[in-house]
């Protein structure tokens, strides 16, 4: 399948007792999905001193010719302290942000501001590039309040929004893509033989939740999606959450990783199925992968060329 060779994955650490709020790498061992190793010598690639100082729930999408690592701006050790119900009405509503050429040299962050003053805060935030207009469709999670409301007081829910940018310096207004009535976050998407496909993560607590589910629609904010897995990895765990998709550039296995948060050690989980479309997401058995443990809330990238190579160079385990 092409030039493919290694992944990488990008993502955080989930450390109460230290700093794992930064931007880690890990590579796979050489060409195999589920046996991984973190890069760098166990240390973050890159950091944050910016807005909370804590970076979560990190992506990496690739446009033409460069490459954007974008995270939510929200440090929970270390940090305020203000506890989840304040993150959710005055967090932050930035994202930060960083720029590379070739995955291995990367600019100082910066911060885009994304989500509007009647937003709680902007969180896990994901990208789509379009090619052929040059644009990337930024996707968040925040909860929303009245206008008539500045001290965000009153009851809110995540939604999803979506926005537009060229350079990740500016942005349009965003605007909501997925309502569901209760909190809906932490959404990812996949483009495969012109079907979009969308996992998300419904509010567990509510009556009737999706729970983690897998939807397919013609456009990213096309109003025909269908649901076509739901409450995903229920039967694993109690809460699962942060779902990546990639697939096998071997022999075309779709992988599905699940960040379970019920037990210590956190960290992924992964199922796999043969066909994208069918939402049969089967558990691959624990035994196979080999991830360090509390890696947390990131995305895996299928690596050409001799990207692996260079990156596991420059940052050695």
């Amino acid at each position: 399948m092409g030039d493919g060779f290694g992944y990488l994955l990008v993502h955080h650490v989930e450390d109460p007792d230290g700093w794992g709020e930064r931007i880690f790498f890990s590579l796979s061992d050489g060409d195999t999905p589920l046996r991984w190793w973190r890069a760098n010598g166990g240390r973050p690639v890159l950091a944050s001193g910016l807005g909370t100082t804590g970076v979560r729930d990190p992506y990496l999408v690739a446009g033409d010719g460069e490459w954007f690592v974008l995270a939510t701006d929200l440090r929970i050790y270390g940090g305020d302290d203000a506890g989840w119900d304040a993150w959710t009405r005055h967090g932050s509503r930035s994202l930060v942000v960083w720029r590379s050429t070739d995955l291995v040299t990367w600019s100082a962050p910066w911060l885009l501001e994304v989500a509007p003053p009647t937003a709680g805060m902007a969180w896990a935030p994901e990208a789509t590039y379009d090619p052929g207009t040059g644009a990337f469709a930024v996707t968040f999670s925040a909860s929303l309040y009245d206008e008539d409301d500045p001290g965000h007081a009153g009851a809110s829910y995540p939604r999803v929004l979506v926005a537009t940018t060229r350079d990740f310096r500016t942005v349009s207004a965003p605007r909501v893509l997925i309502d569901r009535g209760t909190g809906v976050i932490d959404t990812t998407v996949t483009v495969h033989e012109g079907r979009v496909h969308r996992f998300s993560k419904q509010d567990a607590d509510v009556p009737g939740s999706l729970r983690l589910f897998h939807e397919v629609g013609s456009a990213l904010d096309a109003d025909d999606f269908t649901v076509v897995a739901s409450r995903i990895a229920d039967d694993l765990y109690a809460h699962v959450e942060a779902p990546l998709v990639f697939r096998d550039h071997r022999d075309g296995t779709w992988y599905l990783w699940v960040d379970q948060y019920s037990t210590r050690p956190q960290g992924y989980v992964p199922l796999r199925a043969d066909d994208l479309a069918s939402g049969d997401w089967r558990p691959v058995p624990r035994e196979e992968l080999v991830l360090p443990p509390n890696t947390k809330h990131g995305v895996v990238v299928p690596l050409v060329g001799d990207q692996w190579h260079r990156l596991a160079a420059a940052y050695p385990a």
